[in-house]
């Protein structure tokens, strides 16, 4: 793949639903190459991970131009698709969000995720609101001649009031509003176990992206209930995180350094990965 559209119709093609997508979040240049290399097909940007690798919190408060040169970077590396998590659009309206998809545009990438939930209140924005950000995003993509990839994510099964049940309904009803708005793919942040998957995805009946984390069944369960993604999210992120804190625990309290080597990849390795695979 040579051009940002073909990369961009590569990233469309994996999520028809024929075989699953699984695709790694990552947080740099080296994180990018090391799934590049495993295999992996595309690639995206954990917002977190991404952001506290420098010195942000996850959310909106880093500035926008680090944002789009760290993002600029990691797509300059990779010769697969990249997707960038967007928070939720750093911008107050659809007009401002389009802004920010189409600096992450000119920046190298393909596909966007954004959120419906504002990080500093914990509240979900109103629906129609974020059905207005999606369309504009929609028609933003289609004037640039970029296939673009749109995943909405819903945190309704997080923080929408009622019950279990209310909150999966909220769900449905803000995943369909923005599957009918222009998104090509929806992720309800926090479905886990294979029965509401499975009721989620009979009532969508699109594609479909679901996160890492403990509970969600295999892969394999996974692909033939019919998701269409499985993403990282900063699962990566925290994961090398944990890393860190039990190689320093050991080399403080033990004295050895069986963590600090074991698996380890070498200089020369590390070295390849700040040049961009052909």
């Amino acid at each position: 793949m040579t051009s940002q559209r073909e990369k961009a119709e590569r990233f469309r093609e994996l999520h028809d639903r024929k075989k699953i997508l699984i695709l790694p979040n990552a947080w740099d240049v080296p994180s990018a190459r090391v799934f590049e290399d495993a295999g992996f097909p595309a690639v995206a940007t954990s917002s977190a991970g991404m952001l506290v690798s420098l010195g942000y919190p996850d959310g909106e408060t880093i500035p926008e131009d680090l944002f789009f040169a760290t993002v600029k970077r990691i797509a300059g590396a990779l010769a697969v698709p990249l997707s960038v998590d967007l928070v939720a659009g750093f911008g107050r309206t659809p007009g401002e969000v389009a802004e920010t998809v189409k600096s992450v545009i000119q920046a190298g990438a393909v596909g966007v995720n954004i959120e419906d939930f504002t990080h500093t209140t914990k509240k979900l924005r109103p629906i129609r609101s974020q059905v207005e950000k999606l369309k504009t995003v929609r028609r933003l993509g289609n004037k640039m001649k970029v296939p673009l990839v749109i995943n909405a994510r819903t945190d309704a099964l997080r923080y929408a009031e009622g019950d279990e049940e209310a909150r999966l309904g909220e769900a449905i009803r803000r995943a369909t509003a923005y599957r009918d708005a222009g998104a090509d793919c929806v992720y309800p942040m926090g479905l886990v176990d294979a029965a509401t998957i499975s009721r989620f995805l009979d009532a969508l009946d699109c594609p479909v992206n679901v996160m890492v984390r403990k509970g969600l069944p295999p892969i394999k369960e996974l692909e033939d209930l019919g998701v269409a993604r499985v993403s990282f999210g900063p699962t990566a992120s925290n994961a090398a995180m944990g890393l860190l804190k039990r190689i320093s625990k050991e080399v403080r309290e033990s004295g050895t350094y069986g963590s600090l080597l074991n698996e380890a990849i070498t200089f020369d390795e590390l070295n390849s990965l700040a040049v961009r695979k052909s």
